[in-house]
């Protein structure tokens, strides 16, 4: 299982919410790339950037904090938020992320995510399935929809997503534990894809957890941020998980 820590940016700085909530923003770091560079330092090799000036916005803002960080290190970079049409796909791939996570516009315009997953492959394009009591939120987690998270996924599977990274709104940022249900749920029903789980991760008992479920990757944000989980463990993990 590989480790993905999470950058989340607003006006170009290092910030995290708490279950999505814009007015809980914190202020981590003023410089993304001073984060990126000690992710890397540590032997983590992928990176989750999530643009949520772009998310709030319905259109990508912080590319330009992408191409520094792709520029300045040799992280593997998912990129998210805001991002709603051909143009802002092409902004993202053009600015060096390495995959593009997409939510939004696989609920609203199926075509076109349809479309994304023919001209850049399923390599390159992760489903983004954020989920509140299994329903799925879209736009920056700040519109419910009736979707269910099975049905969500299951569309996808015959036009050959590969890639899903589920986060359960409700334990965002709570740093109280998270899905785990969920995600073995989610694991067992559709075993073909790889199923990155994010939200709520706060210790590293739970990282080893879902590595022996056999879940394909994990994101953690708020739990390096206030040291509930060091790099020195994610860097012992990863080592461990190498061998």
């Amino acid at each position: 299982m590989i480790i993905i820590p999470a950058i989340d940016i607003i006006d170009g700085k290092c910030v995290r919410l708490t279950k999505g909530d814009y007015s809980t923003k914190k202020v981590y770091n003023a410089d993304p790339l001073d984060v990126a560079l000690r992710f890397e330092e540590h032997g983590i090799k992928r990176l989750h950037l999530v643009d949520l000036d772009g998310a709030r916005e319905k259109h990508v803002i912080n590319w330009k904090v992408l191409e520094k960080l792709v520029s300045k290190t040799s992280l593997k970079i998912d990129f998210g938020g805001g991002i709603k049409n051909d143009e802002d796909i092409q902004i993202v791939f053009n600015s060096g992320a390495y995959q593009a996570t997409i939510g939004s516009v696989a609920v609203k315009n199926k075509t076109l995510f349809a479309s994304w997953l023919e001209k850049y492959s399923k390599d390159k394009i992760i489903l983004g399935a954020d989920v509140k009591q299994k329903k799925i939120a879209v736009s920056g987690w700040l519109e419910n929809t009736d979707i269910d998270i099975d049905s969500f996924i299951r569309s996808y599977l015959e036009q050959g997503i590969q890639y899903v990274l589920c986060t359960d709104i409700s334990k965002d940022g709570m740093l109280e534990g998270t899905s785990m249900d969920l995600y073995s749920d989610l694991n067992c029903k559709f075993s073909d894809i790889k199923l990155i789980a994010s939200g709520g991760i706060s210790e590293m008992k739970e990282v080893e957890k879902l590595a022996e479920m056999n879940i394909f990757g994990v994101i953690i944000g708020k739990a390096i941020y206030e040291d509930k989980i060091s790099l020195q463990d994610i860097e012992k993990f990863v080592l461990n998980s190498a061998r």
